[in-house]
């Protein structure tokens, strides 16, 4: 059965609109974004074989171009749509952050973070320069390694803060296949990058760790 022929207090559409996003499950809600089924699975079906064939929403949204076009019922064109609705998110999140306002709650940082860092098969590491308000000046991707591993120079990083004029700065990095638990390198480097930056009298006032979902502040657990 269609999900047009659905009663219409069932249909996820109809009741996104009455009862609001939240209400409704991952596969409903990727079934709106999926709109049609394949030949003997509606939208909805085809959502949920996509989630359990994947393991979840969030390596859903990060598979590759590759994993993702080989499944029936998905294509070019979807994988095209869901990356602009992740970018599309990404984009808002950094507005709200860029909006003159002082970066003084953590959890638009990390939401931008998952978004950013969360799904990607290679370490990466980013920074926020922020201005003598902690108003966020810019984020940006200054290294990228491999699985296990990316190099970190501190001298580019004064060099770039330098160059935007930071008073202080956010650091963060992804681990792809860990828990979010920084490993001895992770507090060295950042024991590095405090010392360096303190040079030209720039702060570090956060590193972020981001391993799927979840986000380990060293400010928070008192390491920085």
């Amino acid at each position: 059965m269609a999900i047009s022929d659905w009663p219409e207090q069932l249909r996820p559409r109809e009741r996104l609109l009455k009862a609001g996003p939240q209400a409704l499950s991952d596969a409903e809600l990727l079934a709106i974004f999926l709109r049609v089924g394949i030949p003997g699975k509606d939208a909805v079906a085809l959502a949920t074989d996509l989630l359990g064939r994947f393991g979840s929403l969030r390596t859903l949204i990060h598979a590759s171009r590759a994993d993702f076009t080989a499944l029936p019922g998905l294509g070019a064109a979807k994988y095209a749509q869901l990356q602009a609705v992740i970018e599309l998110a990404r984009r808002a999140i950094a507005e709200e952050m860029t909006a003159g306002e002082e970066l003084s709650s953590p959890h638009a940082v990390k939401d931008f973070l998952r978004l950013s860092l969360a799904g990607q098969p290679y370490e990466s590491f980013h920074v926020l320069f922020l201005d003598v308000k902690n108003r966020l000046i810019e984020a940006c991707e200054l290294f990228r390694g491999t699985l296990t591993h990316t190099s970190v120079y501190p001298r580019e990083v004064v060099r770039e803060a330098l160059a935007r004029n930071a008073a202080a700065v956010m650091l963060a990095h992804n681990h792809p296949s860990g828990s979010p638990a920084p490993s001895e390198s992770d507090v060295l480097l950042t024991r590095a990058l405090v010392q360096a930056l303190a040079l030209v009298d720039i702060r570090i006032l956060d590193h972020f760790v981001v391993a799927g979902h979840q986000v380990h502040s060293f400010a928070e657990h008192g390491q920085i």
